[in-house]
């Protein structure tokens, strides 16, 4: 039996809310753009989103290559990792230790996202860490933090520092390891790593052109926080709301299967 057949046989949207199954619709779709970026990394990466009004979260199923996913295929899972519905796949063992830890104690956060890229993991092996290069910078560096590389994520001893290491912020260094981005909407975390992942692959580029760096001034960089805010603002205040609209129509217009 195909997956698609399986997965038919098991009717997920009949079997969950409308709040729920529009979540896995945006995940799916969140993770399609990773995609059709060219950010995924093989099955080896992960998204999560949190179920509306409930200590549960979705997840990539494990073996499934990110243009594969669909609505339906997303596996749930409560904080200790269990899944609370039949699914044909497991998840992977280090995206739950990242993502629940963060699940467990940010509950302003509605969506984790972790990439391995090269250019997101080439600046998270430099000892500067994200440099003010470029406007995109600024986003992230108004709300940055760093975690040391522990090795694989499978120990769950981890998770205190990881913790203690994200505090309250939207943008994650991950020591060569990779990039991590959380928000209150998928829309929202998606934005937020389009913006990273912008940013490292700037600055890689910057550096390998050989001249002299030119650095973003520093009482402008003071003011990273208050600017993003005024940017926010006259964007009426939908940070990722405003795009994700047009990237849904993207991928419709290439494979509208992720709604299924």
């Amino acid at each position: 039996m195909s997956l698609a057949q399986t997965l038919q046989e098991l009717n997920v949207q009949a079997q969950v809310s409308p709040e729920e199954w529009q979540t896995r619709v945006d995940l799916a779709a969140c993770y399609r753009l990773i995609a059709h970026y060219g950010w995924d990394d093989l099955i080896f990466t992960h998204i999560s989103a949190k179920v509306p009004g409930r200590d549960e979260f979705l997840i990539n199923p494990y073996g499934l290559m990110f243009h594969e996913i669909t609505a339906s295929s997303l596996v749930k899972v409560d904080l200790s990792g269990n899944k609370l519905m039949d699914s044909p796949f497991d998840i992977n063992p280090a995206g739950y230790t990242i993502h629940s830890a963060v699940h467990e104690v940010r509950h302003d956060v509605a969506c984790v996202l972790h990439t391995h890229t090269a250019a997101g993991v080439g600046v998270a092996a430099q000892k500067g860490g994200v440099l003010p290069l470029s406007q995109q910078s600024l986003f992230v560096l108004s709300s940055l933090s760093t975690h040391e590389y522990e090795g694989v994520a499978l120990n769950h001893d981890e998770k205190a520092r990881l913790q203690a290491d994200l505090g309250d912020t939207h943008f994650m260094l991950l020591r060569n390891h990779g990039l991590m981005t959380v928000g209150g909407s998928i829309a929202d975390t998606f934005l937020m790593m389009f913006t990273f992942q912008r940013a490292c692959e700037i600055q890689i580029m910057a550096q390998s052109g050989g001249g002299e760096l030119v650095t973003i001034p520093a009482p402008i960089l003071a003011g990273a926080k208050q600017m993003v805010a005024g940017v926010m603002k006259t964007s009426q205040g939908m940070g990722g709301a405003l795009p994700w609209p047009a990237l849904l129509r993207l991928l419709d217009s290439k494979d509208a299967s992720f709604r299924t």
